[in-house]
C-alpha cells in the first residue's frame, strides 16, 4: 500500500492523532508488543523501513531500537477496516523488549504452536558449536552432516511405517522426532524453516 493512500485512509481524528500498532513477528507470527504512531511516525516508519512509534513520555518521535540496537525491520503492514488501527509485520533484529526478552508478551503459559516450534528452532540453532557431551543436539551436530542426514532418513521411514499401521499416536511420535532432526539438518546446512517456507509460498503461488 502506498505512503499517501495509508496515511489519508487513517481515521486521525477518531483516534485522536495517535495510532494504536501491534507488531508482529514475520517468521513466528508471535506478538511482539504494542506502540503508538502520529502521522511523521507513520511516514517515518514507511520511509526508512524501521518501526518507529511516538513516544507518549518523551514527546517525540521514537525508532524502536535505536539506543539498543534491536530493531524491527518493516515486511509488510495493514490498517484493519476502520482505519483505526495498524498491524506491522516486522523481522527483529534481536529482543523486542527492553527486559531482554523476544516479546514484550511474554508472560503466556500457552503459546501458539508456530511461536513455540519457532522458539525450538532458535533452541536448536543455539546448540551449534556447543560441547558435544552438552546435550543431544549438540552430539548430533559433532557427528556430522551424514549422521545427522541418517537419523532423518531413519526418523522419516518410522513415520511412514507408523501411519502405514494406522497408529495415530506413534505416527505423532515419530513425525516429532522427524521435524526435531530435520530441524537440526537445516540448521547444519545453514538453512532454517523460513527458507523452506519462501519455497512453499513461491509453489503455491504457482
Amino acid at each position: 500500500m502506498a505512503q499517501k493512500i495509508i496515511s489519508t485512509a487513517v481515521d486521525w481524528e477518531k483516534i485522536q492523532g495517535l495510532l494504536p500498532v501491534v507488531v508482529q513477528d514475520a517468521r513466528s507470527a508471535q506478538v511482539l508488543m504494542l506502540g503508538y504512531m502520529n502521522e511523521q511516525a507513520l511516514k517515518t516508519t514507511q520511509q526508512t523501513g524501521r518501526v518507529t512509534f511516538f513516544s507518549r513520555s518523551k514527546n517525540r518521535l521514537w525508532m524502536k531500537g535505536e539506543q539498543s540496537g534491536n530493531v524491527l525491520e518493516v515486511v509488510d503492514y495493514s490498517l484493519d477496516c476502520d482505519g483505526d488501527a495498524l498491524l506491522i509485520i516486522a523481522n527483529p533484529m534481536g529482543p523486542t523488549c527492553h527486559t531482554g526478552t523476544v516479546s514484550c508478551f511474554s508472560e503466556l503459559e500457552v503459546q501458539p504452536d508456530w511461536v513455540f516450534f519457532a522458539g525450538l528452532e532458535r533452541l536448536i540453532a543455539s546448540r551449534k558449536g556447543a560441547e558435544a557431551n552438552s546435550s543431544y543436539t549438540a552430539s548430533l551436530y559433532a557427528q556430522g552432516t551424514k549422521r545427522i542426514a541418517q537419523k532423518v532418513g531413519e526418523e522419516g521411514v518410522e513415520t511412514a511405517l507408523a501411519a502405514a499401521v494406522g497408529d495415530k499416536a506413534e505416527t505423532c511420535a515419530e513425525a516429532a522426532d522427524l521435524l526435531y532432526h530435520l530441524t537440526v539438518l537445516l540448521q547444519d546446512a545453514q538453512l532454517s524453516w523460513q527458507a523452506v517456507m519462501e519455497v512453499l509460498k513461491a509453489r503455491h503461488k504457482g
